[in-house]
């Protein structure tokens, strides 16, 4: 088959004209085009022309293996026709599972990098046990949803960071990432989420996502194909420490909170950017970590109408086209900024604004969309760069580790007493906040109302941010409505604070085996350790981390069958 990519045709196409614009491209008789097969379909909504679908397709041809290649040959300088690749998932080994002698690997952490981790290491016949600190989906579903709608108290352990699923549960569920990554790594991602009961429409959009609720299915399926395979989850099962090897510092057991300890010699360490207790025992066993720059700002709320017809323009509303989205960047030139980046962070499509928060007394902002993303507001983060200069302050000394965790603890803190003590978020309209007045007084004012849950108080952001980070968004904010006109409209709502764009802390692994640099059998994977942003790249780096892994036990423990 023969791969098509860069198809650009008009919204209102019908299926034949799909098809007979194939063959004006490759200037084939209709005859000569038995199938097409859709790869890939995304939306060219660049200005000042008509907003076009763009296809990549694979091609079945009525052509001998002689005319198929004069036809390549004829195309040779076109970037656009090509043979379709081979992007199946090739495993790096395998063993039986009824008969692995070696040891089982323990992976910690429930969310897609976990999940990927274990289900690669139980589809190569390594029988892994993942142990979840927090509860199954349901559960936590139930927990987290009851804590928005105040039916429920807060639960550290079960809640929008933390249990089945990972952070990633609660979002929009986006599956692409800005990494580029072999092929075969993300395809085996996307069937592997189809199969576990996906919509199969994320195969072939350019930017796909699946949406809170499908996400909790997704994730019961993952868990299902991992002990169908001979792999077993467990649940309220906190990791608290590991039991090392003296000379060689070897991985040698697992010490749950419960007092049981597991032997292991292998250990994935997918724990998610908000497990601060697990980063304090690490760095109190001498586990080699370092901090790392993240972002934080707020979340910033419009009509999705609005957005709608600012990115589509009169095709708004079109049934092939979906809620629109937006992706912002702003480069400060004013002196006191100079060098850092303002931009739109897991911009969700006709969402709602939630509560994130992972401890008590804090605030945490986050987005969340259903996979119909037709609730009334659009919501993004609005977030600045923080450089390790700016964590200095709030470390222990120079280079600690757990800096960010501090800085990111103490504005969560204060928009949680500016919130009013009571897990209700500071929030602030968008022409109060570049006035630099307070938005007390004034909730109901405005067409754009506040989503976020358990609710907001209308108050002054300005003391839960960073100076650096409240003057930044004020100089981006006016670019922001030359590149999206409305943007700044006086009544859209910025709720506070957003401090969990990614994980605080790095944990440095070697590049050869992916094993932290000096903890032998420990493998350090995902947004946690610092080496993924979200679900599809945090996937990845879970079957990468699974890969290195299981070669390793396979030559200690048997020969791989294949």
């Amino acid at each position: 088959m023969l791969r098509l990519s860069e198809l650009k045709l008009p919204l209102d196409h019908s299926d034949a004209e799909l098809s007979a614009a194939v063959c004006r491209r490759l200037r084939l008789k209709p005859e000569q085009l038995r199938s097409h097969v859709l790869v890939k379909r995304s939306v060219d909504a660049r200005r000042q022309q008509p907003i076009r679908l763009v296809y990549c397709l694979d091609l079945e041809l009525a052509l001998s293996a002689a005319a198929e290649s004069r036809l390549l040959h004829r195309f040779q300088h076109d970037p656009h026709l090509r043979p379709s690749p081979d992007e199946r998932y090739q495993f790096v080994c395998s063993v039986s599972a009824a008969n692995w002698p070696g040891t089982r690997p323990v992976v910690v952490g429930s969310g897609p990098c976990g999940y990927f981790a274990a289900l690669l290491l139980a589809q190569m016949g390594l029988r892994p046990l993942l142990l979840e600190r927090g509860q199954p989906v349901k559960q936590r579903t139930a927990d987290t949803f009851g804590f928005w709608r105040g039916d429920r108290p807060f639960n550290p352990e079960s809640n929008a960071q933390f249990g089945e699923g990972g952070a990633g549960t609660f979002s929009d569920g986006k599956l692409y990432s800005q990494v580029s990554e072999p092929r075969a790594y993300g395809r085996k991602v996307l069937e592997e989420l189809v199969a576990a009961g996906a919509n199969p429409e994320i195969l072939t959009l350019h930017r796909p996502h699946i949406g809170t609720f499908k996400l909790a299915t997704v994730v019961r399926g993952l868990r299902s194909r991992i002990e169908a395979l001979g792999g077993e989850v467990a649940f309220e099962r906190l990791v608290t420490g590991l039991e090392l090897e003296p000379e060689s510092r070897a991985v040698r057991a697992v010490l749950l909170a419960d007092g049981d300890r597991i032997a292991t010699s292998a250990v994935v360490l997918a724990v998610g950017h908000s497990a601060r207790d697990t980063f304090q025992w690490l760095q109190a066993g001498g586990i080699a970590l370092e901090p790392k720059p993240f972002a934080m700002g707020v979340r910033i709320e419009h009509p999705q109408p609005l957005i709608d017809a600012a990115r589509w323009g009169s095709a708004a509303g079109h049934p092939r086209l979906s809620a629109a989205e937006y992706k912002l960047v702003h480069h400060c030139r004013e002196p006191a900024n100079l060098g850092r980046d303002v931009y739109s962070f897991c911009m969700c499509p006709g969402g709602l604004v939630v509560g994130a928060t992972s401890e008590a007394g804090a605030v945490v902002t986050n987005g969340m969309s259903q996979h119909s993303r037709n609730d009334r507001n659009a919501n993004s983060g609005i977030v600045v760069n923080v450089t390790l200069a700016d964590l200095e302050p709030y470390g222990q000394g120079p280079g600690d580790p757990l800096a960010g965790v501090a800085f990111q603890r103490h504005w969560e803190q204060r928009a949680f007493v500016a919130g009013g003590a009571s897990l209700r978020a500071p929030a602030q309209r968008l022409g109060d906040f570049l006035a630099g007045r307070s938005s007390a007084g004034s909730p109901a004012t405005g067409e754009v109302q506040p989503s976020y849950q358990p609710g907001v108080v209308f108050t002054d952001l300005t003391p839960c941010l960073p100076p650096f980070v409240a003057t930044a968004i004020r100089e981006a904010l006016p670019a922001f409505e030359r590149r999206l006109p409305g943007f700044c409209r006086a009544d859209a709502v910025l709720t506070g604070v957003e401090t969990r764009t990614s994980s605080p802390v790095r944990i440095p692994r070697r590049e050869d085996n992916l094993e932290s640099i000096n903890t032998p059998g420990l493998y350090p994977a995902g947004e946690g350790a610092g080496y993924a942003g979200g679900i599809l790249s945090a996937a990845i780096d879970g079957i990468k981390v699974a890969e290195k892994m299981a070669l390793r036990l396979v030559e200690q423990g048997q020969s791989p069958n294949s």
